[in-house]
């Protein structure tokens, strides 16, 4: 079993940044894949970032390129999302998913085990 906790959500203004953090708990091999996910009221949940755990490959949504980024600290166990130049069209709720099989996994589907969420509202 993996347990994921999210943090770092909050209220901010149009331009501002946030860091989400995902710590991740239980039994990882670098072969899973950490998604990050978001889901805004009335919206299918779409993939913004993903990475290995291992943390050899990365990728970003093309709506969020060149603004939000996802790394890994290894000591800590936990997976981050850097989101920079943040616009009202963010704002939803950030899920962190854990996938075992860690190649291809583009859709909410293909992710095994979830955290609970962190609201994001940014305000124009």
């Amino acid at each position: 079993q993996v347990q994921l906790v999210e943090s770092g959500g909050g209220l901010v203004q149009a331009g501002d940044s946030l860091r989400l953090s995902c710590a991740a708990s239980g039994r990882i091999f670098n072969s899973y894949a950490i998604g990050w996910f978001r889901q805004a009221p009335g919206k299918e949940r779409e993939l913004v970032a993903r990475i290995r755990w291992s943390g050899g490959i990365a990728a970003v949504a093309d709506s969020v390129k060149g603004r939000f980024t996802i790394s890994r600290d290894n000591a800590n166990n936990t997976v981050y999302l850097q989101m920079n130049s943040l616009k009202p069209e963010d704002t939803a709720v950030y899920y962190c998913a854990a996938a075992v099989r860690g190649v291809g996994v583009r859709y909410d589907g293909d992710y095994d085990y979830w955290g609970q969420g962190t609201q994001v509202t940014v305000s124009s």
